[in-house]
């Protein structure tokens, strides 16, 4: 009869432990689910939006030294898709002309004399600091584009033909960032 007593304790016991391991496996279970999904929806929640498509800006340069547009709006981080042609006849060894966006504190005369002495480089130095985006050389018909994002400091930011004497005759602008 003790025997038989041990057993059913026993019995009992191991049924006992059998169902608090169920509930703590259920209860782990639940927990490792609310942790999948919590990071399931953070990362969701921190994905990129869609990138709006950048502000298009089209800018001819002629023999005249002049810039057809020479100012146009930006917002904040803005992408910017500026596309260059030369729209002279002139050859590019006489009368080329590049795009060159500098940032609002560049010393624009500091950096034309340093971009006078690197036609090997489209007139723009390789080291040069300041420069937001550029374009290369571009002879007569030819077309370029380069694309940045505008600054996030709000103010004026001039653009440029870096060729030596195109910036004095007028072939320049201005982007306001507001």
């Amino acid at each position: 009869m003790k025997q038989v007593l041990m057993c059913i304790k026993a019995r009992v016991r191991r049924t006992t432990e059998i169902r608090i391991m169920r509930k703590t496996f259920n209860e782990s279970l639940s927990i490792v689910a609310l942790g999948c999904s919590a990071l399931l929806f953070s990362v969701a929640g921190c994905s990129r939006a869609p990138e709006a498509p950048p502000k298009q800006v089209q800018i001819n340069a002629d023999d005249k030294m002049k810039f057809d547009v020479t100012a146009f709006e930006a917002t904040p981080g803005q992408k910017i898709s500026v596309t260059l042609k030369n729209v002279g006849t002139t050859p590019k060894f006489s009368m080329g002309h590049n795009f060159v966006m500098l940032d609002r504190n560049t010393n624009v005369q500091t950096f034309l004399d340093a971009a006078s002495m690197q036609a090997s480089h489209d007139y723009v130095p390789p080291d040069a600091k300041g420069v937001l985006a550029h374009t290369k050389l571009l002879g007569p018909s030819e077309t370029e584009t380069v694309t940045f994002n505008a600054p996030y400091v709000p103010g004026d930011y001039i653009y440029l033909c870096s060729f030596p004497g195109h910036y004095s005759q007028g072939t320049k602008g201005v982007m306001t960032v507001k």
